[in-house]
This record gives structure tokens, C-alpha cells and sequence, in this order.
């Protein structure tokens, strides 16, 4: 067991960590002092603990926020001016971390999204938006492209042409037009965002199968590429795995004796991510 229930961490940290009895961690981007601006702490300290989450069976759901009244702006502006400086390179870390967490990542966007904040909120599973929320991509205004592979995931959530709009223009979108353009699914009043999200994952944690919300994550991925037939013959190869197991026998039994389900955590080798 990671102990991320037990080790709440240093307060002062760059996100922290807050493990509820349900089995919900929330992750706190916590940089309030530069607006939550992305910098190497908050990502590695992200990372790591999304890495720590996916190995402790206690953890069945991850909500991430962020303190004060930002979600995440994007970059740390101290550091995109030094990226600024002619010879300059962008680290290039892999986004395999949030992009395959194998389970429920939830993000409850409390106020400014944008830039490689918005990135990180596209890779959540379900994204909860507060109604004084506002998003941008932001990158064409500050001289940079579409980084972090967003072109690819933005387009396919909410199509070509929306796409190209807020790729090129980078203007601001209130929380009611995001929602309209499928940035996110719900809108919320500000003070209701967090907890609203903590009770969606929570009701995944208590009644939903581990193992089969890692198996159906992976099949949305998986399946944006490839025909209909692709995409059945996987479902037929996945479904043939949970036929007789015993998910599938507790999942009816519960339902039958009206009673929650006592699903098992997700084994070791289907929980692992690669550290960055």
C-alpha cells in the first residue's frame, strides 16, 4: 500500500493530497500565491502522486482541483519567460500518467483553465466546471502551438471546426459555453464544484467495478482510432475476460439482494503506471 491515506504531506507542497474514507483522493494544485501557474514541482508533485494513487487499492476514484480561485492558468509566467530565451527547449515528458490513469480522474475546475492547465483537465475522465469558471487554450496568444498533443484531444471532443476556433484565436470561453461546446459535462455553482465532484466519484467508488471502469477507460482511448469493427472485436475479447468472474456475479448479486456492491480492488498489474 502507497499510505496515501495516512500521509497527507508537507501543506505547503505544490499539490496535495486529501484520501476520504470512500476511497476519493482529491488532488489540490497548490500554488495559489502564482494562480496555480503549471511549473516542474506541481508537475512532478502531480505525477507522482497520480502514479502512488494507481497502486493503492484504497484509492478507487481521484478528483483534482485547485486552490484559491484558479483551476490552473497554464504556464507559470516566470518560466514560460525563460523558455523565451533564443536556444530554449520545452522538456519533453510523456503524459502517459494522467492520459492512462487506470481509474475515475475527475476534474473539478474552480475558476481559470487554460493553456497546459487546460491540458491537464482534457485528460481528466469527467471534467465538473464551477459557473464562474473560464477556459482558453491561450497558446497562439503567447507565441506557442498546440502542445501536449491537445490538437489531437481537443478536436475529438468537441470536433474539427470548434477545434480550430479556440486553437487559433485562444479567446476566452465562459463555463455555460464550454459546457454547450462539450469542454465539460457539468456546471456548477462555484461553491458546489468541488464537493459536487467528490460525490460523483465517490458514487463510482462505492458501486462501480474497478476493474471494469479501467477496461472501459482504455476502451474510449482505444477505440477514437480504428472502425466499428475494431472496436466490437475488443469488446468482444474484453467481455469474454468478465464472463463467469467474480465482478460480474457480485455486480448481480448485489443488484438482486438490493444491496452495495463489494467489488474488488484493481490487481497490481492492472493498476500500474510508469513513473515519468
Amino acid at each position: 500500500m502507497s499510505g496515501l491515506r495516512e500521509d497527507h504531506g508537507d501543506p505547503d507542497a505544490a499539490v496535495l493530497a486529501d484520501h476520504a474514507p470512500d476511497g476519493v483522493l482529491t488532488l489540490t494544485f497548490n500554488r495559489p500565491e502564482r494562480r496555480n501557474g503549471w511549473a516542474e514541482d506541481m508537475e512532478q508533485g502531480y505525477y507522482d502522486l497520480l502514479v502512488r494513487a494507481a497502486a493503492d487499492p484504497d484509492v478507487r476514484a481521484v478528483v483534482v482541483t485547485g486552490a484559491g480561485s484558479t483551476f490552473c492558468p497554464g504556464a507559470d509566467l516566470s518560466r514560460l519567460g525563460g523558455l523565451g530565451a533564443e536556444g530554449a527547449r520545452l522538456p519533453h515528458k510523456p503524459v502517459d500518467v494522467p492520459r492512462q490513469f487506470p481509474k475515475p480522474l475527475i476534474a473539478a475546475i474552480n475558476g481559470g483553465c487554460a493553456g497546459v492547465g487546460l491540458v491537464q483537465a482534457l485528460f481528466c475522465h469527467v471534467r465538473f466546471a464551477a459557473d464562474t469558471a473560464r477556459f482558453s487554450t491561450a497558446f497562439a496568444r503567447r507565441g506557442l502551438i498546440a502542445e501536449y498533443g491537445v490538437a489531437w484531444t481537443l478536436q475529438r471532443l468537441v470536433g474539427v471546426e470548434n477545434a480550430m476556433d479556440l486553437l487559433l484565436s485562444g479567446r476566452t470561453v465562459d463555463a455555460a459555453e464550454a459546457k454547450e461546446l462539450g469542454l465539460v459535462s457539468r456546471v456548477v455553482p462555484r461553491a458546489d464544484v468541488l464537493g459536487a465532484a467528490q460525490a460523483y466519484a465517490g458514487d463510482l467508488a462505492r458501486n462501480c467495478s474497478p476493474r471494469a471502469m479501467a477496461v472501459i477507460a482504455g476502451q474510449v482511448l482505444a477505440d477514437q482510432e480504428g472502425s466499428f469493427d475494431e472496436a466490437l472485436e475488443r469488446s468482444y475479447i474484453h467481455a469474454d475476460r468478465f464472463i463467469g468472474s467474480a465482478d460480474l456475479r457480485e455486480g448481480v448479486a448485489s443488484f438482486l439482494e438490493k444491496r452495495p456492491p463489494r467489488f474488488a480492488p484493481l490487481g497490481s498489474r492492472e493498476s500500474t503506471l510508469r513513473a515519468p
